[in-house]
């Protein structure tokens, strides 16, 4: 059985977690920085990691056999969340994740280097028509450049690395194994950067609802797209996440008042072009995945 629709039905795990932790993110972030919101974040993580891995009987595959490189990946994810968590905040949703979604050209770019996967000239196109997608709901121009628009921008080449080196580890490590480090390693860096100067806001009634969710909806996307990974090529992977979008941009409009237009809508259909015509391809071509 072809397994890319599989890893579809996983992205969509995905796609509905991150764009949970997205809202939950932009509601805390009036009394938390970015830095304590990943601390609380890892804490959750942590607690259920550790659950699940007892009720599951998987504790015992947790190793350290790639630890430099769970760390590695680990310290891509830390700078390009936070990076992530700043820039809900300050810019619209529909304008984070779009900029986000330029990391599937590096992952497209690394992959060969990094991976040995190869590029086909179908991967190509619906990665290339994914980003032509973002280009027409941004529409940048150079006067709105800020702060936001350059974390945001930055944080796509951080998740590209984290994505390519989730792709090795699912290799030779399990998914409770990738969990584990993800959840823990974060915590450590969370505990640092968050108490460096001695003082950490901790979480009160209103908040920790809400950073429940982000720790909960986080481990379920990576969950997600671990799995997604596990069984099929990065290059294929990447670009079903193009779909977040437009359902984001959505939920930017009914939440906080976030203008939705035409362009947003056209640039959503090209995307899902370049989606659908991706899958149809990999799951008629015969193709062997890495």
């Amino acid at each position: 059985m072809n397994p890319v629709p599989k890893a579809a039905i996983w992205m969509t795990g995905a796609i509905a977690s991150f764009s949970t932790m997205a809202v939950a993110g932009r509601e805390v972030s009036f009394a938390l920085d970015t830095f304590e919101i990943m601390l609380f974040r890892s804490v959750v993580g942590v607690i259920i990691v550790a659950f699940a891995a007892i009720a599951f009987g998987t504790w015992r595959q947790i190793n350290g056999q790639q630890f430099s490189l769970h760390f590695a990946r680990n310290v891509m994810h830390f700078i390009g969340q936070n990076l992530w968590f700043y820039a809900v905040t300050v810019i619209p949703l529909a304008q984070v994740f779009a900029l986000e979604f330029t990391s599937p050209i590096w992952v497209i770019l690394l992959s060969p280097l990094l991976l040995g996967e190869r590029i086909t000239l179908i991967r190509a196109a619906a990665a290339l028509m994914g980003f032509i997608g973002v280009l027409v709901v941004t529409r940048p121009d150079m006067a709105g450049i800020n702060t936001g628009v350059i974390m945001a921008a930055s944080l796509a080449i951080f998740f590209a690395f984290t994505i390519i080196f989730t792709k090795r580890l699912t290799r030779t490590q399990s998914i409770t194994c990738i969990l584990f480090y993800l959840t823990v390693l974060q915590l450590g860096f969370g505990l640092i950067t968050a108490g460096y100067d001695g003082d950490i806001a901790l979480p009160n009634a209103e908040t920790l609802p809400w950073l429940v969710l982000i720790g909960v909806a986080g481990l379920l996307g990576h969950f997600c797209i671990t799995n997604a990974l596990a069984i099929a090529p990065a290059t294929v992977v990447v670009p079903i996440d193009f779909i977040r979008l437009p359902i984001i941009a959505i939920i930017g409009m009914l939440a906080y008042g976030e203008a939705l237009d035409l362009w947003v809508l056209l640039g959503a259909g090209i995307i899902f072009a370049g989606n659908y015509l991706n899958i149809w391809s990999e799951t008629r071509v015969p193709t062997t995945l890495k």
